[in-house]
């Protein structure tokens, strides 16, 4: 399977999160905890964010919420590359940002909100 394959095969598998993904956004930025929420997908243990679901129950995926400035404090997203990470974010009243760690690498994507 090619790459931009891959990347369509796992935005589709994201799809039924996309919801949840969606109401956690929006109560990370109605509390302002953060005006760049990120969530992480992954099949293996993860110690970032708080987990909305596991992947053993819900399917194939674990999701936790996160944000940029926990990114920042795990040296995810590098001090120097704020700015740019924050110009590329997508308009968080459409889109989920989401970093996805699977068989193609560690990827943010960025996902229409449902």
């Amino acid at each position: 399977m090619s790459n931009p394959e891959r990347f369509l095969q796992l935005e589709k598998e994201l799809k039924p999160y996309r919801k949840m993904m969606a109401d956690a956004a929006a109560i990370v930025r109605e509390k302002d905890v953060s005006e760049f929420p990120i969530f992480v997908a992954h099949q293996q243990e993860m110690e970032i964010g708080i987990a909305l679901t596991e992947g053993k129950n819900d399917g194939k995926w674990s999701i936790h919420a996160s944000t940029l400035e926990e990114f920042v404090s795990k040296q995810i997203i590098f001090p120097e590359k704020i700015e740019e990470f924050k110009s590329n974010y997508k308009d968080p009243e459409k889109t989920i940002c989401v970093f996805a760690l699977s068989e193609l690498g560690a990827q943010f994507l960025f996902l229409a909100k449902p």
